[in-house]
């Protein structure tokens, strides 16, 4: 990667001005939908009370915040993401909680000096699918690992078995010519859909007794927030970010009724299927 087109530049950009202050703004939203994935991350990676914990690709902090609790006044929890407006966003929510055992820091993982040697375990909610070289990044990720420490993350699967995720996109294509499908490898969400891929990255990277199964989580989205959840997220945020008033109207009328399906009780209730790794450093 040369110097006038640094590693992850566009992710880079992306959650630095659009997608990251979106999602400061739905936190709340957001922290709802994934809260059932976080308690099987937080068991798989907890390295007991006093603890020192890498958490990557942090977000808002929601994931932090719990392992922080859990490690105990005497551990540390830090949360590493590439976007500002979510490091200010997480660092905001532990002062609130005078939650001293997390810290958080803006920096790119893939490239960030960590001192060596340093966490008992590292851990990610989504936060790992987005970089321009996996393999290097999770090399760099290991350096920072004490010998044995274990590594847990969450990935999403194909976008195959998470249809509710893909809805807006397939409702929106004949009204947003510039929506594109990224390739299967891609960084985005689904980057890691492919299981013998995620091994290979691993195994390539230095990471040991690489363990890769399924999670299906029962997860929803509350009916109010729908059309919010559809136009301003993914894909269709990206599409809608310079649309005119007109295309966002019809692209809002298009996209809600394709989640008519999901709505039940006042939420739309899918099923999240995603991977649940581990590794050893």
């Amino acid at each position: 990667m040369s110097e006038a087109h640094p590693p992850n530049r566009d992710q880079a950009e992306l959650w630095n001005e659009s997608a990251g202050h979106t999602w400061v703004e739905m936190q709340e939203m957001l922290d709802g939908m994934l809260a059932p994935l976080e308690a099987p991350l937080i068991e798989a990676g907890f390295p007991g009370e006093g603890g020192r914990v890498l958490d990557v690709g942090c977000g808002a902090g929601a994931t932090a915040l719990s392992m922080a609790r859990r490690l105990g006044p005497a551990g540390l929890c830090l949360g590493v993401d590439i976007s500002g407006p979510l490091v200010a966003a997480a660092r905001a929510r532990a002062a609130a909680e005078g939650l001293a055992s997390a810290a958080f820091l803006q920096a790119d993982a893939q490239t960030h000096g960590f001192e060596h040697d340093t966490f008992d375990a590292v851990i990610s909610r989504f936060g790992v699918m987005f970089f321009d070289d996996p393999t290097a990044a999770f090399a760099n990720i290991r350096s920072a690992a004490r010998r044995g420490a274990k590594l847990s993350f969450m990935a999403w699967r194909s976008a195959d078995e998470n249809p509710f995720m893909t809805e807006a996109a397939r409702a929106a294509a004949p009204l947003l010519p510039d929506l594109r499908v990224p390739p299967p490898d891609a960084p985005g969400p689904f980057a890691f859909a492919d299981r013998e891929r995620v091994q290979r990255i691993l195994d390539a990277s230095g990471w040991t007794d690489v363990d890769i199964r399924p999670i299906d989580a029962p997860s929803s989205v509350a009916e109010k927030d729908l059309l919010a959840y559809a136009t301003r997220l993914g894909q269709v945020g990206q599409a809608l970010r310079d649309a005119d008033e007109p295309t966002r109207a019809r692209t809002a009328e298009a996209v809600r009724p394709a989640f008519d399906a999901y709505v039940r009780d006042g939420a739309a209730r899918f099923t999240a299927a995603c991977w649940l790794v581990s590794a050893r450093a």
